[in-house]
């Protein structure tokens, strides 16, 4: 039988209407949007299913509204018996790794969410920080390109073999981006306020670590492939501390990857709002079978190629 890992999105995937057919799918996929309406004090699910794209921008809507979404498809995969061996996702999608994985209860995850992007949001507001997709280019030569500009800008995000987002102060990646002329293929702006997951975060990750003190994480009932160290997470006994470093350490979700398969993970399910994911997966493992759920007809094409396997 080969394994399955399950990913979860990361911020940035987030779209109008996303969720509302999996939830007509399956009840207890509903009951995550209640659920996360019930901690935020605000209807996520009308959010979600009836806001625009704008509405659904903001930090502090679109990390739990991602997370609701990434849930409820992993609620559906888990009502239709699909089993999973490991868990892992990119940047925020790790939040929903742990509920999936029984390190948070469901009202806990969105708890804890719920204090991360207020952190974050207010990080954002105090600072002058951007973010840029790298394409065409090899990591090594993103961080050399980085070190040789002057002011902070670092690579934080290791996608795939040829996509690196870099991060920092925005004049300095400006003069990154100018520096990748004629090097890269593309120098993409990601639509967010702030240079996430590098040293800018700090005050969020101070914020964040002191706020979720009293909140209880258990070990994972499954394999949890970590961000930060590009392995399976082994030691879970500080969750807020590694929870605040995750904030200011860069994504290493090529290492991951290459991780997983070296522990013979051959299916690889992207669980939430578009299919980011699963083009890194494919650009990055050979011979990995990768698809998404997202909505009824990707659930449907999903559950097709897993039961064909």
């Amino acid at each position: 039988m080969e394994k399955t890992a399950f990913l979860f999105s990361g911020q940035g995937s987030q779209y109008a209407g996303m969720g509302k057919e999996l939830c007509e799918l399956n009840p207890a996929s509903k009951q995550v949007f209640e659920c996360a309406g019930d901690i935020l004090g605000f209807d996520l699910a009308k959010l979600c299913f009836e806001g625009t794209d704008e509405q659904l921008s903001p930090t502090g809507v679109a990390q739990p509204a991602i997370l609701a979404t990434s849930l409820a498809a992993f609620e559906l995969m888990k009502a239709r018996g699909v089993a999973f061996e490991a868990v892992a996702g990119h940047s925020l999608g790790e939040y929903a790794g742990m509920v999936a994985s029984g390190m948070l209860t469901l009202e806990n995850g969105f708890r804890v969410i719920k204090e991360r992007a207020a952190a974050m949001q207010e990080c954002a507001e105090h600072q002058d920080g951007s973010m840029y997709a790298i394409l065409g280019l090899a990591s090594d030569e993103v961080a050399a390109v980085c070190e040789q500009v002057e002011g902070y800008v670092v690579p934080v995000n290791f996608n795939s073999p040829v996509q690196t987002v870099i991060a920092g102060e925005t004049p300095a990646v400006e003069r990154a981006v100018e520096a990748f002329s004629g090097k890269a293929r593309r120098a993409a702006k990601l639509n967010v306020n702030a240079a996430f997951h590098s040293k800018l975060m700090q005050p969020a990750a101070d914020r964040f670590h002191e706020a979720i003190q009293g909140i209880p994480f258990s070990a994972p009932q499954v394999a949890f492939y970590s961000n930060v160290t590009g392995e399976a997470l082994e030691d879970c006994s500080d969750m807020p501390s590694y929870l605040a470093k995750h904030l200011v350490s860069p994504v290493q979700f090529v290492k991951e990857l290459d991780a997983m398969q070296q522990a013979g993970f051959v299916n690889f399910v992207e669980l939430g709002p578009n299919k980011v994911l699963t083009g890194l997966v494919k650009k990055t493992l050979k011979e990995a079978n990768a698809y998404n759920v997202e909505n009824q007809k990707s659930f449907d094409a999903a559950m097709a190629k897993l039961m064909a396997e």
